[in-house]
């Protein structure tokens, strides 16, 4: 439960985001929830911005923000999908989530990765 009230903190701190960016380019595809992922690049150093309908879902793109927003392209590229369980975060959230929670990550490294090109 307490998990749940972090996320939703989280998910009111994330910044608006722009109607003209809930594109089908930036939409997360696999999750129940609508989520939008921005992603920049600036000199090697990667920056996040998100949206969902969802504020749960919210909360787990926030995470995705606050955690990767800042870090190094290589950094990021090289972190391995299952990163989630080192945080104990997909004991606490279900299967679902879980793997929204996947797809959304596994979106910010493509769209990095296709930034690079």
């Amino acid at each position: 439960m307490l998990r749940y009230k972090q996320l939703l903190f989280l998910a009111k701190k994330l910044p608006s985001f722009p109607e003209e960016q809930r594109v089908d380019d930036n939409k997360v595809h696999g999750c129940t929830s609508q989520v939008w992922i921005v992603v920049r690049v600036e000199d090697g150093v990667v920056y996040l911005s998100a949206d969902s309908d969802s504020q749960l879902t919210k909360g787990l793109a926030a995470l995705l923000v606050e955690g990767l927003s800042g870090g190094c392209v290589e950094t990021i590229l090289g972190l391995p999908m299952d990163f989630i369980q080192d945080f104990g975060l997909n004991q606490s959230l279900t299967p679902s989530r879980t793997s929204g929670f996947l797809n959304m990550f596994q979106l910010v490294k493509i769209k990095i990765a296709e930034l690079q090109q």
